[in-house]
């Protein structure tokens, strides 16, 4: 099994090696479904029609045919091209489903896949146009013309014919058409992707949360490891113990140990363990389904060792829907703690600093219309995390009368981390701000780094400037991992 690890790695642009017996596995496969082909019995999608034709049969001679008609006709896809990071994802995913020896196909076909991920040509692939059952079917479909010398490709920074991606195009056998077209691996490529993107979003929110309570002269009581083993949620406890390692040794925290007068700081400091910490679980949770689905056998019908062939509906995403729909919810409340931050840090009479962070209020309006774009991108993601899996639409004459809307349910992600980036970088922006006027007082040495890097990309606010280029900036850091490695979730 492949895990998260190497997955992402891949993305990145890694070498991607197929599991040892591969070879003989998919041999086997095909093989037997040669057998079965020779007695001349029905087969769905290998000697029928697809979908409401299922019942129709096919001449012999008119069989690899089909599986080119299968792939042209299904290209059917629209709107912008999947960027590179998800089509190298689809590429290996789909390689490592082929290559369990389940799905019927020669090994020619795995290798065309690895070639192709092995050269970064990267066939040309619609973002939109998939349901999610019966399998991601027309973005595949454009991938898979790649194959046979048709479609798009893009390489050496250019879009060219599929023709030029430099494989000797394919003649496709029995049910090859069917097996590239069939399956989940594109919805499940989007997820991951986007759900690297959150793990990494999730662990610059605690940066940015814990300087924030340093800014806001906040306490760290609420990380207390006590309190958050008598609850037992395991993300909580991983979250608290990671703020409480961002903030130890901070100066500023020590000065106001002793005769403060507040009781208690405001829910969107106090609970960030347990707000980060039901998102950390979310995302753990769709993290397992995704690796299980990344390593899947989602297309149909499938090829027995013991030579049976069944047709079922493992190319149903469902399991993708569901995990994309959390992760949209972890973004969202991720976002939205952000913003209230924000908020907080602006407001004089809960935090203690100066009206939005700007030492003359009034003729400086400082960081009033950040808090206000934070606002506008919170809203855009309360929207967009609506659950896109119970969204169901019939297809194929209702032959695929229940459909996942997966694909569509990691597309939205994409979004929502691009927002939650830039509501992140607002946050460190006026945590950066709020440290200010505590010096000389430090915080602790992982923060002081943050302020650091925010500081290297953004100056201080002393009077009002052009606020988008520091925004965007900080953005960058934010989505280059550069704030996230400041602090490590123990496991």
């Amino acid at each position: 099994m492949i895990d998260l690890p190497a997955l992402r790695a891949v993305m990145e642009g890694a070498r991607f090696d197929l599991p040892e017996g591969w070879r003989e596995a998919t041999e086997q496969g095909a093989a037997t479904l040669a057998a079965r082909l020779a007695e001349d019995g029905p087969i769905y999608g290998v000697n029928t029609g697809f979908g409401k034709l299922a019942s129709t049969r096919i001449a012999p001679d008119k069989l690899a045919q089909l599986q080119l008609n299968l792939l042209r006709s299904h290209a059917a896809g629209t709107g912008a091209p999947l960027p590179a990071p998800v089509v190298r994802l689809v590429l290996a995913l789909k390689a490592l489903s082929l290559s369990r020896g389940a799905s019927g196909v020669r090994v020619a076909v795995v290798e065309a896949l690895a070639e192709l991920l092995a050269t970064n040509a990267l066939p040309v692939i619609p973002a939109k146009g998939s349901v999610g059952a019966s399998g991601d079917l027309a973005p595949l479909a454009h991938c898979a013309l790649v194959l046979v010398g048709e479609g798009e490709v893009f390489l050496n920074g250019g879009r060219r014919p599929g023709g030029a991606a430099g494989i000797k195009p394919l003649t496709l056998g029995p049910k090859e058409g069917l097996a590239l077209l069939n399956g989940t691996q594109v919805s499940t490529a989007i997820a991951l992707v986007n759900l690297f993107a959150a793990q990494d979003l999730l662990h610059t929110s605690l940066v940015a949360g814990a300087l924030s309570v340093d800014a806001a002269r906040g306490s760290d009581t609420p990380f207390d490891a006590r309190i958050h083993a008598l609850r037992g949620q395991p993300g909580q406890i991983r979250c608290a113990a990671a703020l409480r390692g961002l903030m130890a040794g901070s100066a500023i925290r020590d000065s106001h140990r002793e005769g403060d007068t507040r009781v208690q700081d405001p829910y969107s400091l106090r609970c960030q363990p347990q707000v980060a910490g039901a998102c950390l679980d979310l995302l753990d949770h769709a993290a397992m389904v995704l690796q299980r689905e990344a390593n899947a056998v989602t297309d149909n019908p499938l090829v027995m060792a013991d030579g049976d062939i069944l047709s079922g509906g493992n190319f149903h995403a469902e399991p993708v829907a569901f995990a994309a729909d959390t992760i949209a919810l972890a973004l969202a409340e991720l976002g939205a703690i952000s913003e209230r931050r924000i908020a907080l840090l602006v407001d004089p009479v809960l935090s203690g600093l100066p009206a939005f962070l700007v030492a003359e209020g009034g003729l400086h309006s400082g960081f009033m219309i950040a808090q206000v774009t934070a606002a506008a991108l919170v809203a855009e993601n309360r929207a967009l995390a609506t659950p896109r899996s119970v969204d169901s639409l019939p297809t194929s004459a209702n032959q695929e009368d229940h459909v996942s809307m997966a694909t569509g349910a990691a597309l939205r992600l994409g979004e929502m981390a691009e927002n939650l980036s830039s509501i992140l970088s607002i946050e460190l922006l006026c945590a950066a701000q709020g440290l200010e006027f505590h010096r000389p007082l430090t915080t602790s040495a992982p923060l002081e780094a943050a302020h650091g890097l925010v500081r290297g990309v953004a100056a201080p606010w002393d009077a009002d400037r052009f606020m988008a280029p520091d925004m965007e900036a900080v953005r960058l850091l934010v989505q280059n991992g550069a704030i996230a490695r400041l602090v490590e979730l123990p496991a």
